[in-house]
């Protein structure tokens, strides 16, 4: 019980002693208690660094479905169905592997319209819709899935987007890291030569890593299916971290 109450005196203690000094501009007084070091943070040079990498995706992930209208939802939901199933066919047949494919959305709505004559909405339909993303690690096949996919569909096929990553990203994170490093100390050591000193070893790192953009795109799906190959380029992305770096400096 008396150790507690001598704790809870030596921080209030610090906490008057913080203040006083903040009554001066400027000043910053360094206290430690029982291991607690209050110390002012901007203390040495701090910079931040910067690592890019450009990498070519490996991996193209289409969102794609079916849109079905009926006067009932029995036969909207019978022909959606049936549609999906040849749409998820195509997929698997042509190498894209079940795991890899993932249901995004799917709804039953009802289709409306204003009647003049009531004056009201009223159903004159309902609408199904059956959405997934599917995953071609193959990228040079995805012209070939899309097209499989609008011919298995017909008419009732939707292809949205499609857009392209990196299936394994880490070792392009390690080359963004060392890249990173490398700017950040030619910063701080170039800021320690101006200042008339020498850079000290590092004593705070902090890294922030980007989220690779997403490269997207629209497929239009004709309603003839072309003799040719639908042309599908990943082209290029970059891969970006970056750290913010505390060194000493040395006089």
């Amino acid at each position: 019980m008396k150790k507690i109450w001598l704790l809870a005196i030596s921080l209030a203690l610090v906490l008057a002693i913080v203040g006083l000094a903040g009554c001066s501009p400027g000043n910053t007084v360094p206290v430690e208690i029982e291991g607690l070091n209050i110390s002012n943070q901007q203390e040495g040079i701090w910079v931040s660094g910067k690592g890019v990498v450009t990498v070519t995706p490996d991996i193209a992930t289409l969102r794609l479905g079916v849109e079905v209208q009926a006067a009932s939802v029995a036969t909207a939901q019978s022909q959606a169905t049936e549609a999906m199933d040849e749409v998820m066919a195509a997929l698997t047949d042509n190498g894209v592997a079940e795991k890899d494919i993932q249901t995004q959305y799917y709804s039953i709505r009802q289709v409306t319209k204003w009647d003049r004559e009531k004056e009201e909405e009223i159903v004159i339909g309902y609408r199904v819709t059956n959405k997934v993303t599917a995953k071609i690690r193959e990228i040079d096949e995805a012209g070939t899935v899309i097209d499989a996919v609008a011919a298995a569909g017909g008419d009732l096929t939707r292809i949205d987007s499609i857009y392209f990553s990196v299936d394994d990203p880490s070792a392009y994170y390690e080359e963004a890291r060392e890249k990173a490093m490398a700017d950040a100390k030619a910063k701080a050591e170039q800021l320690a030569e101006l200042a008339g000193g020498r850079l000290g070893k590092a004593t705070y790192i902090s890294e922030s890593a980007q989220v690779p953009p997403i490269t997207r795109g629209v497929v239009v799906v004709e309603e003839a299916v072309p003799a040719a190959e639908t042309p599908i380029s990943p082209g290029e992305m970059e891969i970006s971290l970056t750290v913010q770096v505390a060194y000493a400096l040395l006089y």
